[in-house]
C-alpha cells in the first residue's frame, strides 16, 4: 500500500472558503449584487440566481453567540437556532450583515418562532413548509410556495423573472449538484481515498464558493486529482466504515468527525444536509412546468421535519450498501426534536433491515463533551471491528 500524500492546494482553497467569502460578498455588495441570506437546504436556490441574487448560508455552528440569543430565546432550546439568531442579533457574522432579505422555513416550531423574532431588525421573508410531502394537497402547498417565493423576489428587488432564467439556473444548479456528487462520491472507494475531514472540508466550503462556474470546476479537479492519486495505488488503510446521519454539521460538531478518525474509524459519508441530503436528487430539467420541477426537487429532501420521512431512509439505505458502509452515527443536537424523535426508526431501519450497527450521539456546541464523545465513539468502533 502506497501512503496518501499530501493533497493539492485546491484542498487548503476549500478550507478557507468561508473566511474569504467573507471578503467576496462585502465586493459583491459594493457591485450592487443582491444578497439572500438562508438557513436551510429547502431555499430553491435557482429562484434566487434567477433573480440575479447571490444566495449564502448564514452562521449557525458556533456557540459564540449563543449567550446573546439567551437573552431572548430559551436555554433549552435547539444550539442551531440559538446559534442562528445570536449572530443576527450581535451583527457578528458577515453574511448576515450583508444580507438584503434573510429567508426562513418553518422546519421545526424552534425556527419558526424565532424568526418572528429575527423579523424585528432583518428583512425576512417565511417559507411554509408543509408536514408531510405524499399527498395532494401537500405538493400544491409548496408548489404555491415556491411560485410565491418567486414573486416576493421580484417585488422585493425590483426585477423580473422569467421561465427562461429559472430554466438556466436549474441547469447550472444541476451542474453544481452533479460536481458534488462526482466529488463526495470518492467516499465509496474501498480502501478509502480520503478521509472524512477531507471530504467535509471541500463540502462545507463550496458553499461559500459564489462563483458557480468557478465552484464547479474547483470540484471537478479536486475530485480528479484524488481519482489521479487513487490510480497510483495512494489510498488509506482499512479502517471501520462510518456513515453519519443526524442533524446539520458544521463548525464545533465537526468534533464528532475526528472523534471517529482519531479513534480508528473513517467517515466514508455524510447522509446529513451538509453533503448528501439535499444534493443527491436533481432537479428534472425535461418537466416542462419548472415549478413542479422544483417543487418535486426540494419536497424530498428527506428531513426529519416530514412526517413519513421515507426519503430520509431510502437514502441511508441507499449510502449503506453505496459506501460499504460498517456503521451508522446518528448525531443529534441537543432539544433538536424531530431528529431525536426520528432516531428510534433509524436505529430500527439500520438494525433490521439493513443488519448495520447503529450509534444515536446527542451533543450541543460546547466542547465540554469531547471526552464522552471520544470514549462512547472509541467503544462502537472496537464493537465494529470485534
Amino acid at each position: 500500500m502506497k501512503v496518501k500524500t499530501e493533497l493539492p492546494e485546491i484542498f487548503e482553497d476549500f478550507g478557507e472558503a468561508r473566511q474569504q467569502g467573507f471578503l467576496k460578498v462585502k465586493s459583491l455588495k459594493d457591485q450592487g449584487q443582491p444578497v439572500v441570506g438562508v438557513y436551510c437546504t429547502f431555499m430553491p436556490e435557482e429562484l434566487v440566481l434567477a433573480a440575479g441574487a447571490v444566495q449564502i448560508s448564514l452562521c449557525s455552528t458556533s456557540d459564540e453567540t449563543i449567550p446573546a440569543a439567551e437573552e431572548d430565546l430559551p436555554r433549552n432550546l435547539c444550539p442551531l437556532i440559538k446559534s442562528s439568531y445570536g449572530f443576527g442579533k450581535t451583527d457578528k457574522c458577515p453574511y448576515f450583515y450583508f444580507s438584503d432579505l434573510v429567508v426562513g422555513e418553518t422546519t421545526c416550531d424552534g425556527k419558526k418562532k424565532m424568526y418572528e423574532y429575527m423579523s424585528d431588525f432583518k428583512p425576512l421573508y417565511l417559507m411554509q413548509l408543509p408536514n408531510m410531502r405524499d399527498n395532494d394537497r401537500s405538493q400544491k402547498l409548496w408548489y404555491e410556495e415556491i411560485k410565491a417565493f418567486k414573486e416576493k423576489l421580484e417585488d422585493f428587488f425590483g426585477v423580473t423573472i422569467t421561465e427562461a432564467q429559472i430554466r438556466d439556473a436549474i441547469i447550472l444548479k444541476n451542474r453544481e449538484r452533479q460536481a458534488k456528487k462526482d466529488f463526495y462520491h470518492l467516499g465509496q472507494l474501498n480502501p478509502p481515498a480520503l478521509s472524512g475531514a477531507e471530504i467535509f472540508k471541500v463540502m462545507y466550503g463550496s458553499q461559500y464558493k459564489f462563483d458557480k462556474a468557478e465552484n464547479i470546476a474547483s470540484l471537478e479537479a479536486a475530485t480528479n486529482a484524488v481519482k489521479e492519486r487513487y490510480a497510483n495505488g495512494e489510498h488509506l488503510e482499512k479502517k471501520p466504515r462510518i456513515l453519519i446521519t443526524g442533524s446539520p454539521m458544521g463548525g464545533v460538531t465537526e468534533k464528532v468527525i475526528r472523534a471517529v478518525e482519531e479513534n480508528g474509524g473513517v467517515v466514508v459519508g455524510y447522509e446529513n444536509c451538509t453533503v448528501a441530503k439535499a444534493v443527491e436528487r436533481l432537479v428534472d430539467e425535461d418537466e416542462t412546468d419548472v415549478y413542479k420541477a422544483l417543487s418535486d426537487k426540494y419536497i424530498h429532501i428527506g428531513c426529519a421535519c416530514m412526517s413519513d420521512n421515507h426519503d430520509r431512509l431510502d437514502l441511508i439505505s441507499n449510502m449503506i450498501d453505496d459506501y460499504q458502509v460498517d456503521g451508522v452515527l446518528d448525531m443529534v443536537l441537543q432539544n433538536c426534536t424531530p431528529f431525536s424523535v426520528e432516531s428510534r426508526r433509524i436505529k430500527n431501519f439500520c438494525n433490521d433491515e439493513k443488519d448495520t450497527p447503529y450509534m444515536y450521539l446527542e451533543t450541543d456546541y460546547s466542547e465540554s463533551d469531547i471526552e464522552q464523545i471520544n470514549t462512547r465513539v472509541t467503544a462502537f468502533l472496537e464493537m465494529l471491528e470485534g
